[in-house]
């Protein structure tokens, strides 16, 4: 209510005078121009009335009601003449709402106007269109291989770098690291593919084929058509998880075959620390059909319209997160159609859209290249290089290679994998070597290659990061932990059991 009224008696009342005074301006419908004029009111009432807004400066047609509360802008109750309704006055938040709604409603206005126009963006789409061009891929694909960028490799065949494994083996910390970045290279800036010459020894590849020999007996006789994802109806046979199975079956055998310290050099150069293995044998049947040309997980298994969703960063980042090798258990000629590549193919960023267009596939069937690997070898490869199974025109002879698939700390692996299983079903032959090598490389690489060396996901209410890091234990540490301290299996069971239950949400 207004205070101090011209003539007023207390708070919030009107004396009789100022009353008169208002009702006759409303009655003559006068304004506060001539307020002065016509009904002689001195300047200084008129002053103190403007200031108090019982009249306005400006002409409006229309005085102020005496029955009005103009400061609050509602009638006061004393006032309200008897029969006459009120206005009801909504609340601050329901003015509020529709101010709101409003801004909604220009700002959905203002999306239609767009989406029913032409609009020119100002910024690149995270996406990779459909279209591809064939002369950039000719252009990338036609580099060639200088021997002056590797000098540690002992030759260079198809654009393909080739090393010796007996020469690493004597090769102090410096020359180690110096091949490793060559790998790196290699697989991320050059050719994309490498292959590493005797890489196992023949004597651990005849224990390890007699191993999945008998894998392979019990699998076809319960499922005689397990095909891989690119290759023609009966043209190879797949043995899914090997790793895993290989390992139930001999764990002595599974310790020789993955402590081979020369693969845990490989999967550091590319992956660094906390990789984890996959490995899935593959069986050529003879005069078995070519496989079409492709890319490897990740995206390469995702069709067009899955891939098409990924942002173009994502498919170029894909590739760092997975590391391709198949490691030849029976000697691999031209003719039995070694795995064909199409080296620099890796560096294309379109590649995970194009390798299925027929167009670049043509162009991968005139221009690839092969190379014969003898039983033991290896190549490595990066995933995004195109490349295909060949055709085996030997007849009457069974190609075999062990398939890795190395994943990185930061991806997630094809296939699962149960390392409590193979760290306990090894745990008496790994101590065994402990005791005998101490922590050799041989020693670490098997851990690695067995067990989980990135401790996240986990639960940080149950595992907080330890006094010299910022990460928990991982796995891998709790293995090294257990054999410098001599555990037993059950001791070392109880203390994984309690890892993983401690991590869980």
């Amino acid at each position: 209510m207004p205070q101090g009224k011209p003539g007023g008696t207390g708070r919030g009342e009107w004396d009789d005078k100022t009353r008169a005074l208002v009702l006759e301006m409303r009655e003559k419908r006068v304004s506060g121009r001539d307020i002065e004029v016509k009904l002689g009111v001195p300047k200084r009432t008129q002053y103190n009335m403007l200031k108090r807004g019982l009249i306005k400066r400006k002409r409006t047609g229309r005085p102020p009601k005496p029955d009005c509360d103009l400061k609050y802008k509602r009638r006061r109750k004393s006032d309200v003449r008897w029969g006459e309704p009120q206005k009801p006055v909504k609340p601050m938040n329901q003015r509020r709402y529709k101010t709101i709604t409003k801004a909604v409603k220009d700002r959905r206005a203002r999306m239609e106007q767009l989406n029913n126009t032409f609009y020119a963006p100002k910024v690149p789409s995270r996406h990779f269109h459909s279209y591809a061009s064939l002369d950039i891929f000719h252009e990338l694909c036609s580099q060639t291989t200088s021997p002056e960028t590797y000098p540690l490799s002992d030759t260079i065949t198809s654009n393909i770098p080739i090393y010796d494994a007996q020469a690493l083996y004597s090769a102090n910390e410096r020359i180690i690291s110096l091949m490793q970045d060559e790998w790196h290279h290699t697989l991320l800036d050059g050719p994309g593919i490498f292959v590493v010459r005797g890489l196992y020894r023949t004597a651990i590849l005849d224990t390890t084929n007699s191993v999945l020999d008998s894998i392979i007996r019990t699998e076809r006789r319960m499922d005689s058509q397990k095909e891989d994802h690119f290759s023609a109806t009966n043209a190879n046979y797949r043995v899914w998880n090997s790793f895993g199975k290989h390992g139930s079956s001999n764990p002595q055998s599974f310790l020789d075959y993955y402590s081979n310290q020369i693969l845990a050099m490989v999967c550091e150069a590319w992956l660094g620390p906390g990789y984890r293995i996959n490995a899935q044998v593959n069986i050529i049947n003879p005069g078995g059909a070519p496989e079409v040309c492709h890319r490897d997980y990740h995206l390469g298994f995702q069709n067009a319209e899955a891939c098409e969703r990924f942002p173009a960063q994502t498919q170029m980042a894909s590739q760092l997160l997975t590391l391709q090798g198949a490691v030849a258990h029976t000697d691999m000629p031209i003719e039995s159609g070694p795995t064909r590549f199409l080296p620099f193919s890796q560096q294309f960023a379109q590649g995970y859209m194009a390798y299925r267009r027929s167009e670049f596939q043509d162009y991968f069937d005139r221009n690839y290249v092969a190379i014969p690997l003898e039983k033991g070898d290896a190549i490595f490869f990066n995933p995004a290089l195109f490349h295909a199974a060949g055709e085996d025109t030997l007849q009457g002879v069974e190609q075999k290679a062990n398939l890795l698939q190395i994943s990185s700390a930061f991806g997630k692996p094809m296939e699962a994998v149960d390392s409590l299983g193979l760290i306990l079903g090894c745990w008496p032959f790994l101590y065994n070597k402990y005791e005998k090598e101490g922590r050799s490389k041989e020693v670490e690489a098997f851990v690695r290659a067995v067990a989980e060396g990135y401790p996240f996901p986990t639960n940080l209410d149950r595992r907080p990061p330890g006094p010299e890091g910022l990460a928990p234990e991982s796995e891998q540490e709790l293995v090294f932990n257990a054999l410098k301290n001599q555990w037993s299996r059950e001791m070392a069971e109880s203390a994984l059991l309690r890892m993983r239950q401690e991590s869980s949400a």
